[in-house]
Formats: structure tokens, C-alpha cells, sequence
């Protein structure tokens, strides 16, 4: 899975994928309706590959978690977030993750977590890393023949 140009916009619903950088901020595309939009470069803008989820001994990338999320999911959607309460999410990360922080990490942050989660999985962005590495060793296959 490839985080580094999926963007989470302080203030913005959603997800954004990096379309170009410019002198002046980044025109991103939104993964919900597929609008374009300028973001100056003083917006709160994170990478998702710079995101990361307190363990106790230490902080998880995104990416890890998300593919224990998936393996956990066979692949699936994880629980809808709008219909879930606090104590079902805190229920459902201890179940792939128990090693969580469940101090430091809140409610807030697990809706956001498997929202983006599921946004990622309708958009087919999730697990890009194996069928990358599918692709690379045919081709390598395919190059010794």
C-alpha cells in the first residue's frame, strides 16, 4: 500500500490525492467527489505515510496498521463508523490491535482511522505494496526467460 500521495487536509472532510505541488501549496483532488482544489501551503496538510498510531512501546505507521486491518478484514470494509459508538470501535481496534494505546489514542482518531480506511478500500487503494511486488517479480520472470 502507497500512502505517500493520499493527504489529509486539517478542516476538509476526506481524503485528497496529491495531484502536482506548486510554488504556492499543491493542487489535490478529493476522494470523495473528485474535485480538484488548490491548498495553500500553509494549510494543515499531512501525508498518510507520516501518520502514525500509539502502541506502548512504540508509534505504528498508518501503512502497518492498515495492513493488519486488512489481513484481519480478509480484504473486506471495516465497521461503519457512523453507526458504530466509542466502545464498538475501541472493541474493534483491540480485536486486530491489541497493543494499541488506548490512552493516547481516541475515539476521534479510530473514526477518522477506519473512515479513511474504508474510503481507501471503495477507491481500491489498499494492499498496493503485493500486487506491485506481483507485478515486479513477472516481470522479472518473464525478463530470465
Amino acid at each position: 500500500m502507497k500512502l505517500d500521495d493520499i493527504l489529509s487536509i486539517g478542516g476538509k472532510p476526506g481524503l485528497y490525492k496529491l495531484v502536482k505541488g506548486t510554488r504556492q501549496g499543491a493542487i489535490v483532488e478529493s476522494l470523495l467527489d473528485g474535485k480538484r482544489m488548490p491548498v495553500s501551503q500553509r494549510a494543515d496538510v499531512s501525508a498518510l505515510s507520516d501518520i502514525a498510531i500509539y502502541t506502548y512501546e512504540e508509534e505504528l505507521p498508518l501503512t502497518e496498521v492498515y495492513d493488519r486491518l486488512y489481513e484481519k478484514l480478509e480484504g473486506g470494509k471495516a465497521l461503519e463508523v457512523k453507526k458504530a459508538s466509542g466502545e464498538e470501535l475501541k472493541a474493534f481496534m483491540l480485536d486486530f490491535m491489541e497493543d494499541y494505546d488506548q490512552e493516547r489514542v481516541y475515539t476521534s482518531h479510530l473514526k477518522k482511522l477506519f473512515a479513511w480506511y474504508n474510503l481507501l478500500h471503495e477507491k481500491d487503494l489498499l494492499n498496493r505494496a503485493e500486487s506491485e511486488a506481483e507485478a515486479e517479480e513477472a516481470k522479472a520472470d518473464e525478463a530470465e526467460k
